[in-house]
């Protein structure tokens, strides 16, 4: 008997190392086939794809590493310290790191455990917040006052705007550390105004436009935290009438004085209105920003009993209605004209609705399968269309909504290929002419705004943001460089590029005349952008 056999357990005979090497080498082979398949496949969700991927690498790796030791012509003993050795690499490691953040497609990134967090370290600069005064009553053509601009739709009249960055690059104005937010800037006159949370402060900061230097700030003691969606709030202010309104991760809507960041008024939107239960609350925080429409505030409140969205005086807080009776999604009310009719379409946890702006009472509701979460802004494309997107596998769908004799009807106007065409996840959605511009699952595409047909897919940004200002497209990657596209039908053409930020950004650019501002969890930046030379601006 040789050695190999001698020392196998119970007069057994270890496995042929030729059989334990093609155990190892088909287990590896079968392992990439299926991640190539999850990498490759047409349409294929991002985040799936890794998620697959990874779970398939590491469990072939685990079950690889048990069969070898098991396998292996040693004693019991010896084998189980080897399993414990490694358990106890695995459970020091795992001691060690923690994941710091995931990327969009849940990539994760790690940080040493004794790593203070960045809006924790910055914390400690609470005091740089100085008491000030802004003006935020006296407003310009130029203004940003709300979530995706003027007009909620991420476009912007203008300037023209250079086309070549390389002889013209976006002049940097400042640049400052700003706590953790998936927050934008709202933007009247020569201040502008987003929420950040620092340590167990949630606040709202208002700055000047022109210098990043804060004016004032109101903090609320709440902290909001989720390894794959992050630290802190996560919608954008709306400036209106002087006043600033906001919503906090946690269901917290604020009334502020524009002038000072004294509050005026405040409601607890998820407790007040059955929204705090586990079943209701959104797993990855409040994120809807407030819609100010004549004298209302609009929110989504995601509660039952027919307080799915809700509206309060803009001036007193009181409620004025409460309507429908869906969970909260991702997304922010819009004020909309279809069919005719002024009225708000809300994006639901598992609906699409329209509200009558008098009181919230439900005009049509088309029901969209329960896949969570749905981010993207919806967008009217037409008289009586709107398009509304996500990601996770769920695409898109065109609705186009009619009145007849007092009721409404909806249909589906894409058909069920090109639904898979535009995936948006939570990047919003740009349409200009007869287009529409979207990063579809993280690569800007550009589809047909009637038929859902693709004309190009181009660029991979990650899941940033869009902002369309006069005719040139400013694509926020979410790796933080910031690129200049021609937002053209016919091809993908990038114009420029530049790296503002480092870091992981889901945050959408806002722009003021010349001035652009952007920002992520760790920092903001104020860049003053090229204009293009009147004779070649048409080009």
């Amino acid at each position: 008997m040789d050695e190999r056999e001698r020392r196998w357990p119970q007069g057994g005979v270890s496995p042929h190392p030729t059989l334990r090497f093609g155990v190892v080498i088909a287990a590896v082979l079968a392992a990439a086939g299926v991640c190539a398949w999850a990498q490759l496949r047409e349409n294929k969700d991002h985040q799936v794809a890794f998620l697959l991927s990874a779970s398939t690498a590491a469990g072939t790796a685990l079950g690889l590493l048990v069969w070898l030791t098991i396998t292996t012509p040693w004693s019991w003993s010896a084998r189980l310290k080897t399993l414990l050795g490694f358990a106890a690499i695995v459970v020091v490691g795992l001691g060690l790191v923690r994941i710091d953040e995931t990327s969009g497609d849940v990539v994760p990134k790690l940080a040493w455990r004794w790593t203070p967090k960045h809006d924790v370290a910055l914390a400690a600069e609470f005091s740089d917040l100085v008491g000030g005064t802004a003006d935020l009553a006296t407003t310009t053509a130029d203004d940003s006052p709300q979530f995706l601009g003027p007009q909620r739709r991420g476009v912007v009249a203008g300037p023209a705007l250079a086309r070549d960055w390389e002889s013209m690059p976006p002049r940097e104005v400042w640049r400052r550390p700003i706590g953790a937010a998936w927050s934008s800037f709202a933007i009247v006159g020569k201040y502008a105004v987003t929420q950040e949370q620092r340590g167990e402060n949630e606040l709202v900061v208002c700055y000047e436009l022109d210098t990043g230097k804060p004016v004032w700030y109101h903090a609320d003691k709440v902290r909001f935290e989720e390894i794959l969606a992050g630290v802190g709030p996560r919608s954008t202010p709306t400036i209106a009438g002087g006043k600033v309104y906001t919503m906090g991760a946690l269901g917290l809507l604020n009334c502020l004085d524009g002038a000072t960041g004294k509050p005026l008024w405040s409601h607890d939107v998820a407790k007040e209105n059955g929204a705090d239960t586990p079943e209701r609350k959104p797993e990855w925080g409040k994120s809807c920003s407030p819609l100010v429409v004549n004298d209302a505030v609009v929110v989504s409140a995601g509660g039952p009993d027919g307080h799915s969205l809700v509206a309060y005086h803009k001036d007193t807080g009181e409620m004025l209605w409460h309507m429908g009776d869906s969970s909260s999604s991702y997304s922010s009310p819009l004020l909309a004209i279809l069919a005719g009719q002024q009225q708000i379409v809300m994006i639901n946890r598992s609906s699409v609705t329209g509200h009558d702006l008098q009181d919230g009472h439900i005009l049509w509701s088309y029901e969209w399968p329960l896949v969570n979460p749905k981010c993207a802004e919806p967008l009217v494309t037409g008289e009586d269309t709107v398009l509304v997107s996500a990601g996770y596998g769920l695409g898109s769908a065109l609705l186009r909504v009619t009145p007849a004799d007092g009721q409404w009807t909806v249909e589906q106007v894409w058909n069920e290929r090109n639904l898979r065409n535009l995936k948006s996840k939570f990047a919003n959605m740009i349409q200009r002419d007869e287009f529409i511009y979207a990063l579809d699952d993280g690569v800007l595409s550009c589809i047909e705004a009637g038929t859902g047909k693709r004309r190009w897919k181009g660029g991979r940004y990650g899941h940033g943001q869009l902002l369309l200002v006069g005719d040139r497209l400013l694509v926020q990657a979410e790796s933080g460089e910031l690129a200049l596209v021609d937002p053209n039908p016919k091809k993908f053409a990038e114009l420029g590029k530049i790296t503002p930020l480092t870091a992981k950004t889901w945050n959408n650019p806002a722009i003021a005349g010349r001035k652009l501002l952007v920002r992520n969890h760790e920092e903001a930046v104020c860049y003053e952008l090229p204009l293009a030379d009147p004779a070649t601006a048409a080009e």
